[in-house]
């Protein structure tokens, strides 16, 4: 991976098959906001970038602007019998940001750019099975810690 990819090529993949996420960020006041959105994968920042027709105008927009931290979770069902969930759980900082040129003509000009620091996914990669979680966070080292997790946490 370099530096500006975090994600495996697994995830990129599933990430790269699927249209919608949920977005969960904190009012000021400790409130929690969990937004249904669509996202990009922007490999040149490393980063989810999330667009809307007004994003600027949106509870989520502000939340992230007054407190910077999300979580984000991009998850289907692949089968039902067997019964089969996939999905990748990203959970980091985020900014955002105005007047940037949106990828389509009618999307507003802001973006939530999400840096990731913790990513887990679970069944997107036929090499790992259960789930598995790493922190992406820049490391003095320059390495990212792997870990299996126990499905509930």
């Amino acid at each position: 991976m370099t530096t500006t990819q975090v994600f495996t090529e697994a995830e990129l993949d599933y990430l790269a098959g699927q249209r919608l996420g949920r977005l969960a960020t904190a009012a000021p006041g400790g409130a929690l906001q969990n937004s249904p959105t669509g996202f990009r994968y922007n490999p040149a920042t490393g980063t989810i970038d999330i667009y809307g027709r007004a994003l600027g105008a949106t509870k989520k927009f502000r939340n992230v602007r007054a407190a910077g931290r999300v979580a984000f979770v991009v998850d289907d069902l692949a089968s039902t019998d067997p019964w089969r969930v996939r999905g990748v759980e990203i959970r980091g900082t985020a900014e955002a940001v105005e007047d940037h040129d949106p990828p389509a003509p009618y999307l507003s000009r802001e973006v939530i750019r999400i840096h990731p620091e913790r990513i887990i996914s679970w069944g997107v990669d036929p090499e790992h099975d259960g789930m598995r979680g790493r922190d992406v966070r820049p490391r003095t080292s320059g390495t990212a810690q792997d870990d299996r997790v126990e499905m509930g946490t």
